[in-house]
């Protein structure tokens, strides 16, 4: 992890509170997750990420952004509940034979 100390306050790289923010934004990930993975605080980060959705470099930008961060963690939670069903139709044969 990437981080300058300053007194008692930790100050983060641009770079850090970049890759983080894209972590979240691009990636999908919540902002616990990744807040706890890197060991920052997630107020930190919510704040990161809101500040970063505020500022758009062209029209659109972070429209498409959050879209397809929502398009992948609505892709992962059918991936997760299509092999819970399967899960429970192989159980439910199971428990039928018995």
């Amino acid at each position: 992890m990437t981080e300058v100390f300053m007194g008692n306050s930790k100050q983060y790289t641009d770079e850090f509170r970049a890759e983080a923010v894209k972590q979240v934004i691009e990636r999908g990930f919540t902002v616990v997750d990744v807040a706890s993975r890197i060991g920052i605080p997630k107020h930190t980060l919510y704040g990161w990420v809101q500040a970063a959705k505020k500022t758009v470099r062209a029209p659109g930008t972070i429209a498409v952004l959050s879209d397809s961060a929502e398009i992948r963690r609505l892709k992962a939670e059918l991936r997760r509940v299509t092999e819970e069903r399967d899960i429970l139709k192989k159980a439910a044969a199971y428990f039928a034979k018995g």
